[in-house]
């Protein structure tokens, strides 16, 4: 990719164009994709932007064709994504536990809306963050990350694509419409400072012996050859050896799922990213994510003015979860307040981690949720309200 192809600079921009930069500043050179809202303007700007930059977008006939060929693209070696919102995402269900059974690298985009079924599709929800943990079937690990801002629509697709490679795992962009539909300032680095993990590669030359799933280092990730190299692979959804064979064996199975998700797991240091503020001396500390954390910091930084000893922790990464962090945090405070546009999908799955109080402030989404309607629950847990939520 040459300089001229990353729009370096500042720039006012809509947050689905920020997370289509992102991917070109990664060298995303492939895309598969089927329009939805509030993801649609990705795959719009894609359409224009990516032939131009040596890249390929397909406009595939629905969203089950979409993440396959965003498989086989990756398979061949390209850097691909796809883009969607909630139906399409459930489509995607299917694909996506492939990808993680044959360690195939890719990005999938899903910019929540309020839900289920078809629900409305122009306006905002964060009802998805279940089904992108548990989504396919079977046991697995998965990486998912939210933006908070287009500049993070941006950042995070770049990371997106990192964590891909060098793991080998498909990663979510879990965003949401208002993230995906604001305007703000994003800052684009020069190409020669965006950073690029690349994917480990075999040591042996085409030709030679080689096993596409034999493990060889500590990160549990083996290396990954590209179909059309030279190199003999092979790739089934099937519970498969070192070599890529199918092998029906209970000890195989046992072997292949625990080491997909321990290679999660083991890496989860270099994978999770979170954004804390004002924990020191807080004895409540405020959880949130995507666009609700706006909401929810404004929140705290007015009850830290009205002198409550408040904290703030945003989830930038929801999966892996971040258990270990949060269970330090916890030693030290006395409640918990979950913010989010659902009815307690992340409250729920931090209340499996802790044995302190956990508020959730909750509605099932069609709009953004107010400082004031958190600010409200603060002072209620902190003893200096009457106002009524949702309690865990």
């Amino acid at each position: 990719m040459s300089a001229s192809e990353v729009r370096s600079g500042k720039h006012f921009m809509h947050g689905d164009h920020a997370c289509a930069e992102g991917a070109i500043a990664a060298d995303c050179t492939f895309f598969g994709g089927y329009p939805i809202t509030p993801s649609t303007e990705i795959a719009e700007y894609l359409a224009r932007r990516l032939p131009n930059t040596g890249g390929v977008f397909i406009q595939m006939e629905d969203e089950l064709s979409s993440i396959a060929s965003v498989l086989g693209a990756s398979a061949a070696g390209s850097r691909a994504m796809t883009a969607t919102s909630g139906p399409g995402f459930s489509l995607m269900m299917e694909n996506l536990g492939l990808a993680i059974m044959l360690e195939i690298p890719c990005v999938l985009v899903n910019v929540m809306r309020a839900a289920p079924s078809t629900g409305l599709p122009t306006l905002p929800g964060q009802a998805d963050v279940m089904q992108a943990k548990w989504g396919s079937h079977g046991d697995y690990q998965i990486v998912a990350y939210a933006p908070s801002s287009p500049q993070e629509m941006f950042d995070l697709t770049v990371r997106a694509f990192n964590v891909a490679d060098r793991y080998r795992t498909p990663v979510i962009v879990l965003a949401d419409e208002v993230v995906g539909h604001m305007v703000e300032k994003v800052i684009i680095p020069p190409e020669k400072e965006i950073e690029r993990w690349e994917r480990k590669r075999p040591k042996q030359k085409p030709g030679e012996d080689f096993e596409p799933y034999k493990v060889e280092d500590d990160d549990l990730v083996p290396p990954m050859a590209h179909a059309g190299e030279g190199y003999r692979i092979h790739f089934t959804g099937l519970t498969h050896d070192a070599r890529g064979y199918p092998d029906m064996s209970a000890e195989a199975h046992h072997a292949l799922v625990t080491r997909l998700s321990d290679k999660i797991e083991r890496n989860a240091g270099e994978i999770i990213v979170v954004e804390e503020e004002w924990l020191d001396g807080a004895e409540i500390v405020v959880v949130s994510f995507g666009c609700t954390a706006r909401s929810a910091k404004r929140a705290v930084r007015e009850a830290r003015q009205a002198g409550m000893p408040v904290g703030f922790l945003r989830l930038v990464s929801l999966w892996p979860f971040p258990e270990r962090r949060i269970k330090e945090i916890a030693k030290k405070v006395d409640a918990f307040i979950v913010a989010e546009i659902n009815l307690g999908q992340v409250s729920r799955e931090l209340d499996r981690h802790v044995t302190q109080r956990v508020v959730g402030v909750n509605h099932a989404g069609g709009k953004m949720m107010s400082p004031e309607d958190i600010f409200r629950v603060i002072m209620e847990v902190g003893g200096r309200g009457n106002g009524h939520h949702r309690r865990r």
